[in-house]
């Protein structure tokens, strides 16, 4: 492996170093510099861009050539004449100045090359064609190839250190824009230019009045010819594997005109291919933002939905069916509606195994070897509809409805250590209806208003169930547990079962009021309220071997197996904030008076809290120069939790995690504070970006944690001991010539006082990983992407430490042979180190070797093998606040299917 990654090494080397440099100043006729003009070399002989450059604040360009080769030079530059120029390199560098000249309306229009990339403003324009090599399918194998553009190991688009929260296609939403079905859909060669648009805001009317830098969106234009026809592919294919017969049917098909669009996305699979996972249907906003988002409240309504074993990327079955559908409509200038409808069902088994060792060994808590298999279903749909409205510049309404609704089970067999035998079942069908209301209005060009609205409606009602073996006429370890929650322990199984319901209503709205001082600086008002309502029900009961049901009254928690709690919160604040721009600096200060008020009734008792509070906050970003920037945040922010941390009945997270809550909890209180630096120099393409964070939280609700052998039980309170955090994730990432060097690096410290078994101990872990990475990106000859993760993981939990250190390095490599032939590998090789000298890996090995007969065909033959070596498991090392954990998930087996490829 080492060999290999030496010799591609060696190669990209050698290829750089085989250049001369081409560079000198672009000025006007009054001899002033231009910054970011463009300058492209295009080869004479191939007739195909080489090179290009855009130029800095000192109006200096840098290219590199190939020796003795002839090129014709195009500088342009936004308003002034394009000057062509033919220069025929030796072996030595070159350095030549340009002077362009006004633009006269009436000279003939030149045709020119198109320029790979191109700054109007905010806005940064990437040429597709000009990065493509022609082994690109998808939206992603463009983006990866832009500078300054990365995909991350979660899907999501960056640029320039910044996640892309908006995708837009021809300037209509792509299903909301989520980014993640836009990048896996669209087809590449449909695909003329990337628009970056920097500082984005959704209305015009609050762009100036607000901070955007760290708003972020994408807008893909189509090439010529594809408005007002219906374009895409369709995907179908087979195979065979030791189990089942696999297929594969994947339709996308795409219609835009300047009226409407429509867009359908199909995939029907057996072979663990995932267009959105569970998480990302459970993620997608649609575009909804809460208005209280920056008053400085959190409230945590709470997720009670099913913790499945696995993820869909590990599992040794995955049949998933997805259908999703995306449509927009302008009737005329005024009126946009849109709206997308999603269904998602998949089906999953896993098998995992585990071997587990709790916090400090002197609280005697055994260590635990677990195997367990499950069989997972899951269906999920999502229908959103939205309706813009802005009759002129002055006035906007937008109204957007989104309803969620899932099918979800999961049934787990699980052999323990400790607890022998168990199986468990878990179902839930939760809904939510959220709804959205937004109007601004402009005054006059000083006084602007808007008003946001958001309404949500949550139904969940999971139900859980636990059989475990049990000898009547000896110990159990389950006995005592079995006990203490009042279980009758004459069964020859403990059978155990849960009803939980949780309704939540929540309003969230505020009104803003904008006046603008002066060119440079506006006061922000603002009047909010949070209103939440949370209603709580559960019981637990014992299933009996005569049919029956028992209601078990608990030795422990008062007697308490039920919950009826109704939790009321209410925030009503008044904010201001004063925006200033002075020379570098826009300053930001900031507070908001909060009224809160508490309350939940449960048992006939009533708890209230109400108080006041002021949450100040404070930003000032230094625009060092027009594309690097330094920005500092903090903010002091309140944190309420949700009613089940309230309820004071137990409640089964599941059979070995039980848990009662305290009616007297109050909010949490925490100091955050962040740095974020960031820098994209088009002169010599390099993108630095770093952001660091520190947060403290004080009377932080953590857990009073009691295990009876590896079953524990917890209930809450407020710490006096602060919590800590710190996080930092920088980039740097360098073009040479065709050559992109990129270095990730990340640390994580996080300081957590737990209560164990009566005592307090401080879990302290740190996290550092290193990613060095290389890729090439030229036309013609094969290219590779090298990467090498390093990462380092240390845990103090007091009576125990450990340390975990991982090795990974990977190649990819793709080919476009004969401009017919496509092969594209990936390989990666995982290597953990334990502390205690033992160490573990695994290999993923994939590859695709498709035909067409040029890049314009219909048809596209293809075959695909995923993990080639037939690795049956991967592991992983971890550790939380509780425990340390070595796993085994188990995995498909080598798949190879053909596919044939349709596009229209």
């Amino acid at each position: 492996m080492k060999n290999i990654f030496c010799i591609v090494l060696f190669f990209a080397a050698s290829v750089s170093y085989a250049q001369i440099k081409f560079e000198g100043i672009v000025s006007d006729t009054l001899k002033n510099p231009l910054e970011l003009a463009n300058v492209i070399a295009i080869n004479q002989e191939t007739k195909s861009l080489e090179s290009y450059g855009i130029t800095n604040d000192q109006g200096k360009y840098k290219l590199e050539l190939a020796p003795n080769s002839t090129y014709e030079i195009q500088v342009s530059y936004v308003g002034l004449k394009t000057f062509k120029d033919t220069l025929s390199t030796q072996e030595n560098d070159i350095i030549k100045n340009y002077t362009l000249q006004p633009e006269n309306a009436l000279d003939e229009v030149e045709v020119v090359y198109k320029i790979p990339v191109i700054v109007k403003g905010d806005t940064l324009i990437y040429n597709a064609d000009s990065f493509k090599t022609g082994t690109e399918r998808k939206l992603e194998d463009v983006l990866e190839k832009l500078p300054g553009v990365e995909i991350n190991e979660d899907g999501q688009i960056e640029v320039e250190g910044k996640v892309v929260n908006k995708l837009m296609v021809n300037g209509k939403d792509f299903f909301d824009g989520d980014t993640k079905l836009a990048t896996k859909n669209i087809p590449s060669k449909a695909v003329d230019k990337i628009q970056v648009l920097r500082n984005y805001s959704e209305v015009n009317q609050l762009r100036g009045v607000t901070n955007n830098q760290d708003n972020v969106a994408l807008n893909i234009k189509l090439k010529e010819g594809k408005e007002n026809f219906w374009f895409g592919n369709i995907t179908a294919g087979g195979g065979a594997s030791p189990d089942d017969e696999l297929y594969l049917v994947q339709p996308k098909l795409f219609y835009y005109s300047p009226k409407y669009s429509l867009n359908f996305i199909g995939d029907f699979n057996n072979i663990g291919e995932v267009a959105l996972t569970r998480r990302d249907i459970r993620n997608l906003s649609g575009g909804f933002r809460a208005p209280s988002r920056s008053s400085g409240t959190n409230i945590n309504l709470g997720d009670n939905g099913l913790n499945f074993l696995t993820n869909q990327n590990n599992a040794q079955e995955i049949e998933n069916k997805l259908a999703t559908g995306n449509f927009s409509y302008s009737p005329n200038n005024a009126l946009d509606l849109s709206g997308f409808l999603i269904f998602n069902s998949n089906r999953i088994r896993s098998r995992e195994t585990s071997f587990i060792q709790y916090t400090n060994p002197d609280f005697g808590i055994p260590d635990e070897a677990r195997e367990e298999t499950s069989n997972e279903r899951s269906n999920q749909g999502l229908l959103k509809l939205s309706a813009s409205y802005q009759p002129n510049a002055n006035n906007q309404l937008d109204y957007d409805i989104l309803a969620r609704v899932s099918d979800d089970t999961q049934s787990q067999n699980a052999f323990s250590s400790v607890l022998g035998n168990t199986t468990q079942l878990d179902e839930v069908t939760p809904y939510s209806i959220n709804q959205n209301l937004n109007y601004y209005y402009t005054l006059d060009e000083n006084n602007i208003f808007a008003f946001e609205a958001q309404h949500l409606l949550k139904n969940e009602d999971p139900f859980y169930n636990a059989v475990l073996v049990n000898a009547p006429e000896g110990p159990d370890a389950f006995d005592t547990t079995a006990n203490a929650l009042g279980l009758n322990t004459s069964q020859n199984n403990y059978n155990l079962g849960q009803n939980r319901r949780i309704k939540s209503n929540q309003l969230d709205a505020k009104l803003d009021y904008y006046h603008i001082l002066n060119p440079k600086s506006n006061i922000n008002l603002t009047f909010g309220t949070i209103l939440s309502r949370q209603e709580f029900n559960s019981n637990i009961f014992q299933f009996l071997e005569d049919g029956s049901q028992f209601d078990p009254v608990p030795i422990i928690n008062d007697g308490l197996a039920i919950n009826d709690t109704e939790y009321n919160f209410s925030d009503v604040y008044l904010g201001a904030h004063y925006r200033l721009r002075t020379g570098k600096f826009t300053i930001t200060p900031g507070f908001s008076l909060h009224a809160y008020g508490n309350k939940n009734t449960q048992f006939g008792e009533t708890f209230r809290d109400n108080f006041f509070r002021v949450l100040p906050d404070f930003e000032t970003r230094i625009q060092l120069k027009k594309s690097e920037s330094l920005t500092f945040r903090y903010e002091l922010r309140n944190q309420f939790t949700d009613v089940t941390r309230l309820a004071r009945g137990l409640v089964l997270n599941n059979f070995n995690n039980i848990q009662f809550g305290e009616p007297d909890l109050q909010n949490a209180l925490s100091h955050n504070l962040s740095l974020f630096y960031n820098s994209f120099n088009l002169f010599n393409y390099t993108n630095v970006f770093a952001r660091a964070a520190y947060s403290s939280n004080v009377d932080q609700i953590r857990s009073l944690t009691n295990f009876e052998n590896v079953i524990r039980t917890s209930s809450f309170f407020n710490s006096n001991f602060a919590d800590e955090n710190f996080n930092f994730f920088g980039r740097v990432q360098r073009t040479f010539g065709k050559i992109r060097a990129t270095l990730n690096a990340s640390f994580n410290y996080s300081k957590i006082n737990q209560f164990i078994q009566g005592e307090r101990s401080v879990n302290e872990g740190y996290t550092q990983t290193y990613t060095p990475g290389i890729r090439t990106n030229y036309k013609i000859a094969p290219n590779v992407t090298i990467r090498y993760r390093y990462s380092v993981t240390n845990n103090d939990q007091g009576g125990r430490r450990t340390k975990f250190v991982t090795n990974a390095p990977s190649i990819e490599f793709d080919a476009y042979i004969w401009k017919s032939v496509t092969f594209r590998t990936n390989y990666t090789y995982t290597n953990q180190d334990l502390d205690n000298g033992q160490s573990q890996s695994f290999q993923n090995w994939d590859a695709t070797l498709s035909y067409r007969k040029d890049r314009d065909a219909k048809w596209e033959y293809e075959i695909k093998a995923t993990n080639l070596l037939d690795i049956d498991s991967q592991v992983r090392n971890s550790a939380n606040d509780l425990s340390v954990f070595t796993s085994e998930t188990f995995i498909q087996p080598r798949f190879v299917t053909f596919r044939f490829v349709y596009s229209l």
